[in-house]
């Protein structure tokens, strides 16, 4: 008899409390709008088929928008709309959801501009507001620059490079120069403070080191950028811009044996974009020169991008299955330093 209500008791128990949902699981958006970009980006250069970027595209935005709609409960459930942006791990990724509704747009742009103009505005306002109300706060608060992590970028790096690309894809040049320049000043005043913390500096908490990936990211999403606003045509900015993406390739390369000894974790989706980013701009790379052989260079690019994309979304679907995905809602259990970021 008691052993049975204690069985009973065990069932009918309630469950814990809900996982906190983080803005860096817009990661996942974001890796796989940059999946449905480069596939568009090759569609214009060679002959891919277009129906697969287009599966991409509906991919990242029902995956965007669910997180969406899972993060704005977390954040009014928990009371956290007045502390988010200022949580020095989690802050800066805030932009992320209104980046991804940039590219959204510009895979929206062929088959609906009237709409794509509409989300891109409204994602475009939100970035420059959010860019600037976490400058505010970054200058007030006073947290102190050794908290940062590569993360940083996003909001006044990213965000208007990004923005930038996606301006001269729907027609607004003169925008887009604005954006790029708003961008790569960004990138040169914040990559200084992040380098010297990241250089000589304390190592990231192990939750963290994925976002070193983030590296590599500005001056690829700032070539695409320019290639877009110039035609495609090589010229001094980009071949700036490529020389220093080579650089950060080499980095991304030595830190590769620190990346295997992170468990799987959201973080894990900082790779994603970055690696698109690399993906189209190589595509851009080989359009601008002629190269022999492209189509078939193109098709082994995707492949690598498609098969590393899918492979983080199997291990994110098993991590989901397993419950083991989410951070827990006391943060400060949390092994190994910060939330997992």
């Amino acid at each position: 008899m008691f052993p049975a209500l204690s069985s009973s008791a065990r069932v009918i128990s309630p469950p814990g409390p809900p996982r906190r949902i983080t803005p860096n699981l817009f990661g996942i958006s974001f890796g796989l709008a940059g999946l449905a970009q480069a596939w568009t980006e090759a569609g214009r250069l060679s002959p891919t088929p277009t129906a697969v970027a287009d599966a991409f595209w509906l991919i990242a935005g029902a995956a965007w928008l669910i997180t969406l709609a899972l993060y704005l409960r977390s954040i009014f459930t928990d009371g956290r709309t007045r502390t988010e942006l200022a949580d020095p791990t989690f802050g800066p990724f805030v932009a992320v959801p209104a980046i991804v509704g940039m590219l959204l747009a510009g895979g929206l742009e062929p088959v609906a501009r009237g709409s794509a103009v509409v989300l891109y505005t409204a994602s475009l306002t939100a970035t420059l507001v959010l860019a600037g109300r976490l400058l505010a706060i970054w200058i007030l608060d006073g947290t102190p620059s050794t908290k940062w992590h590569p993360g940083y970028y996003l909001p006044s790096v990213g965000a208007p490079l990004v923005a930038s690309a996606e301006a001269a894809t729907l027609g607004y040049r003169s925008l887009a120069v604005v954006l790029f320049g708003f961008g790569v000043i960004s990138w040169i005043l914040i990559g200084a403070v992040l380098l010297a913390q990241l250089v000589g500096g304390q190592q990231l908490p192990r939750p963290l080191i994925p976002t070193m990936a983030i590296l590599i990211a500005p001056p690829l999403v700032a070539g695409n950028a320019w290639f877009a606003i110039d035609g495609g045509r090589v010229d001094r900015i980009a071949l700036a811009l490529a020389g220093y993406a080579v650089l950060m390739a080499i980095v991304q390369l030595g830190l590769v044996p620190l990346y295997r000894t992170v468990p799987f974790g959201p973080g894990w989706w900082s790779y994603s974009f970055p690696a698109a980013a690399l993906i189209a701009n190589a595509i851009a790379w080989l359009a601008a020169e002629h190269a022999q052989h492209q189509d078939a260079w193109i098709y082994l690019l995707l492949a690598v991008l498609t098969a590393f994309i899918g492979y983080l979304a199997a291990r994110t679907a098993v991590a989901l299955g397993h419950r083991s995905l989410l951070p827990s809602p006391d943060l400060s259990t949390t092994p190994n330093g910060p939330p997992a970021a």
